[in-house]
C-alpha cells in the first residue's frame, strides 16, 4: 500500500481511466459501459494505492491478488492494467477484436497481471477464498481482493464461499460489492431483493464497511479500514451509480451494454472531462 498517494491524485487517475474506457469501447465497437464506469474508482484506488503488485514481476509470490468476479467489467480492468504498465497501452485498440488477448471477459492465460479468468458470475469469491487459503499456507503476508457485482449476489455459490471465508477466518480476504443497483435484467431490488446486504454479510461472519464507491475520499477510508482488519474477512459494500460519469449512461439498465456512435462518444468524453 502506497500511503503517499493523495485522494486528488486518485481522482485524476480515475478520470483518466474513464476516458480510457470510452476510447477502448470505441475501438471495440461496443462494451459493458454501466458496470465498468461504476467501478472505475474502485479499480483506481486498488491499483494506484492499495494493491502490492509490480508490472515487472507480475507473478511474484508475495503480490496481492485481485479477482474480477464481475468479469464483464474487463472494459475497465484491462485499461487499468495498461495504465499500471502490465500491458501495452496501444494494445487496447485490439480489445474484443479477432485474435486479441482481450475479450469482453478477462483471460488470465493471455493478460499479464490478471490472476483469474472470469465472466461466469458467482465464482469469484470462491476463487478468492482458495487464493487466500493458499497464501496463508505459504505464510505470505498478502491480501486477496474480489470485486463482485450486486446482481451476482443471487448466486448460491457466493454464499457458500462466504461461509468458507468466515469458517477459515480469512482476514487476508477483502470482498467488494459494486452496489450499483442494476444487473443486466434491471433493478436488483425488483428482480431479487438483496437488502439488507450488509447485515447478510455480517451474519455470514464478515466485517462489513459501507461507502460511496464513486466518492474517492469515502472509498479510500473504507479500503484503509479493510486493509487493517486482523480478525475476519471484510466485505465493502460500495454504493455506486451505474454508468457513473456519463449522463446518458447513468442510473439506467439500458447501458449495461451498448454501442456508441461518434456523437455519443464526443458527448460522453465531454461529460468525463467535466468531472
Amino acid at each position: 500500500m502506497s500511503k503517499s498517494v493523495s485522494v486528488e491524485e486518485l481522482k485524476a487517475k480515475a478520470k483518466e481511466l474513464r476516458i480510457k474506457i470510452l476510447q477502448t469501447a470505441k475501438s471495440a465497437g461496443s462494451g459493458h459501459f454501466g458496470g465498468s464506469l461504476s467501478s472505475a474508482d474502485i479499480f483506481t484506488a486498488l491499483y494506484f494505492k492499495y494493491l502490492n503488485v509490480d508490472s515487472k514481476k507480475p507473478s511474484m509470490p508475495e503480490r496481492d491478488k485481485f479477482v474480477l468476479s464481475k468479469g464483464h467489467a474487463a472494459l475497465a480492468y484491462v485499461p487499468c492494467l495498461a495504465m499500471k504498465g502490465f500491458v501495452p497501452m496501444e494494445s487496447l485498440e485490439s480489445f474484443n477484436h479477432y485474435d486479441s488477448a482481450y475479450g469482453m471477459h478477462p483471460d488470465a492465460a493471455k493478460i499479464s497481471g490478471c490472476d483469474a479468468s472470469t465472466g461466469s458470475l458467482g465464482h469469484g469469491l470462491s476463487l478468492g477464498v482458495g487464493m487466500a487459503l493458499g497464501d496463508r499456507y505459504q505464510n505470505l503476508k498478502t491480501k486477496v481482493v474480489v470485486l463482485m457485482g450486486d446482481g451476482e449476489q443471487n448466486e448460491g455459490s457466493v454464499w457458500e464461499a462466504a461461509m468458507a471465508a468466515s469458517h477459515f477466518k480469512l482476514n487476508n480476504l477483502i470482498a467488494i460489492v459494486d452496489r450499483n443497483q442494476f444487473s443486466i435484467d434491471g433493478n436488483t431490488e425488483e428482480i431479487m431483493s438483496l437488502e439488507p446486504l450488509d447485515k447478510k454479510y455480517e451474519a455470514f461472519g464478515f466485517k462489513t464497511i459501507g461507502c460511496n464507491g464513486n466518492d474517492m475520499s469515502e472509498l479510500d477510508k473504507a479500503l484503509a479500514e479493510a486493509w487493517t482488519e486482523k480478525e475476519k474477512p471484510v466485505c465493502i459494500i460500495a454504493k455506486t451509480e451505474k454508468g457513473f460519469g456519463v449522463k446518458r449512461f447513468q442510473g439506467t439498465v439500458e447501458w449495461h451494454y451498448g454501442a456508441m456512435d461518434i456523437e455519443m462518444y464526443k458527448e460522453a468524453l465531454a461529460d468525463i472531462e467535466a468531472l
